[in-house]
C-alpha cells in the first residue's frame, strides 16, 4: 500500500536524506597520499631489432642514432631502472606507495622494418621492464617511434594493447583494452593516456573528460601541447590545418585544470598555459634517454623573460633555416604563458599527491640525486 505524500512526510524524508548524506560524507575516508614514478622517452634497443635493408632504403640516416640507443639499452638503461627500483622500495617505505609507473611514449625505437622485428622488440622490451622488477605495474601512453617502421602499428596492437590492459587492470578492473586511449584512476587522481596518433583520440578525450571524477586530472600525451626549446614546430596540431584542433585541446585541458605530462623533445620543461577561455593547465615534460653515467643540467632557461624566440639557442644547429618560422611560435604563444623552465636534463621523476597539493622531484640521470621539486599545484596559480 502506498503511503500519501503529505507535506510532513516529504519534510521526514528530505530530513532523513540529508542526515544520511551527511554522513556519508563525513564517514568517506580521505585520499591517502601516494607516488608515481614518471619515465621519459627510452627508445629500447638492439642493433639485431632492424631489418637493415628495410633501414637503408627508407631511413639511412637513422643508423647512427639507433647504434647510440643500442648502446644506452645495454649499458645504462639497467642502471637507471635500478636507481627507478630503489625510489619505489624508498617510497613505498612512507606514506607515499607506489602504486604504479608511468611512461610518456617511445618505450621502443621502432624503425624495424618488419612487423615480425617490430614484435620481437616490443617483447623483449617488456622482457626488459618485468626482469627489472620495479614493484609496480608499468603504464605508458603511444609515441611516435613505437609506431614508427613497416608493422610497428599492427606490432603495437598485438603486444603492447594485452600488456596494458593487464597492467591497468588493479585501476580500472577486467577491461580489453584495443586503443592507444585509455584512462585509469587512483585515489583522488584520474589519468588519460592520450594516442597523439590516432584522428579520433581528440573527440575520445572530450568524452572521457566529461565523466571525470576526481579531484587531480593527469594527462599523458607523448608531443608537447605547448611548444618549448628549439623544437617549436614540434607539438600536437602544429601545422595551420590543425589549428581548429589545437583550440579544442587548449581548452579541454585549461576547463580541468589539468596536468599534461609528455615527453618527445628529450628535455625537461614545465609550464603554465592560459586559455582563450580563461582556463589554465600545467605542462611538464621530462627525458630518461641517459647518454652518460655523468649527466649534469646544462642550458637552463628560468622565467618568463626567456620564453621568447631566442629560447631556439640551446640547439644551434637544429634546422637553422627555419629559424624565422620557430621565432615566430613564441611571438604567437608567449601572452598566454604564465610560468617557463627548461633544462636539457634526463632521469627520472617522483610525484607526489597529497590531498590537494601535486609536486614533482627531478632525479638526475642515474642518480636518485634531485635537482628540481617543482609544485605543480602553485604553478596552476601562475
Amino acid at each position: 500500500m502506498n503511503t500519501p505524500l503529505t507535506r510532513r512526510r516529504f519534510l521526514q524524508l528530505s530530513t532523513a536524506s540529508t542526515l544520511a548524506l551527511s554522513h556519508s560524507l563525513q564517514s568517506a575516508e580521505p585520499a591517502k597520499s601516494f607516488a608515481f614514478v614518471l619515465l621519459g622517452d627510452l627508445h629500447f634497443d638492439r642493433l639485431e631489432h632492424h631489418d637493415m635493408a628495410w633501414l637503408e632504403k627508407h631511413k639511412g640516416g637513422d643508423l647512427g642514432q639507433i647504434k647510440n640507443y643500442s648502446r644506452i639499452t645495454a649499458d645504462l638503461m639497467p642502471r637507471l631502472f635500478a636507481t627507478v627500483r630503489e625510489s619505489i622500495k624508498e617510497l613505498n617505505t612512507t606514506s607515499s606507495p607506489v602504486p604504479f609507473v608511468l611512461q610518456v611514449g617511445d618505450l621502443v625505437e621502432g624503425l624495424c622494418g618488419t612487423e615480425e622485428l617490430a614484435a620481437r622488440q616490443n617483447r623483449e622490451a617488456l622482457d626488459f621492464i618485468k626482469e627489472s622488477k620495479l614493484g609496480a605495474p608499468f603504464l605508458f601512453t603511444k609515441g611516435n617511434h613505437d609506431v614508427t617502421g613497416d608493422g610497428a602499428l599492427p606490432a603495437f596492437q598485438q603486444i603492447f594493447h594485452p600488456y596494458l590492459a593487464e597492467q591497468a587492470r588493479p585501476f580500472q578492473g577486467p577491461a580489453k583494452l584495443d586503443s592507444g586511449n585509455y584512462t585509469f584512476a587512483h585515489q583522488n587522481a584520474q589519468f588519460f593516456c592520450f594516442d597523439a596518433y590516432d584522428k579520433l583520440s581528440l573527440d575520445w578525450l572530450e568524452a572521457a573528460l566529461a565523466k571525470r571524477h576526481s579531484q587531480h586530472c593527469f594527462i599523458a600525451i607523448h608531443p608537447p601541447v605547448v611548444p618549448y626549446g628549439a623544437r617549436s614546430t614540434w607539438n600536437l596540431y602544429s601545422s595551420a590545418k590543425d589549428q581548429s584542433r589545437r583550440e579544442k585541446l587548449l581548452e579541454l585541458l585549461g576547463k580541468q585544470n589539468a596536468y599534461v605530462l609528455g615527453g618527445h623533445i628529450h628535455k625537461f620543461n614545465t609550464l603554465t598555459r592560459t586559455t582563450r577561455g580563461g582556463g589554465k593547465f600545467v605542462q611538464l615534460a621530462v627525458s630518461s634517454v641517459v647518454g652518460s653515467a655523468e649527466t649534469k643540467p646544462k642550458d637552463i632557461l628560468s622565467g618568463l623573460k626567456e620564453y621568447t624566440g631566442d629560447q631556439i639557442r640551446v640547439e644551434p644547429k637544429h634546422a637553422p633555416e627555419t629559424e624565422q618560422t620557430r621565432r615566430a611560435v613564441y611571438d604567437t604563444e608567449r601572452e598566454f604563458v604564465k610560468s617557463f623552465e627548461y633544462a636539457d636534463l634526463p632521469g627520472h621523476t617522483v610525484i607526489s599527491i597529497n590531498g590537494p597539493q601535486v609536486t614533482a622531484k627531478i632525479h638526475t640521470g642515474l642518480t636518485r640525486e634531485v635537482w628540481r621539486t617543482v609544485d605543480l599545484t602553485e604553478l596552476l596559480k601562475a
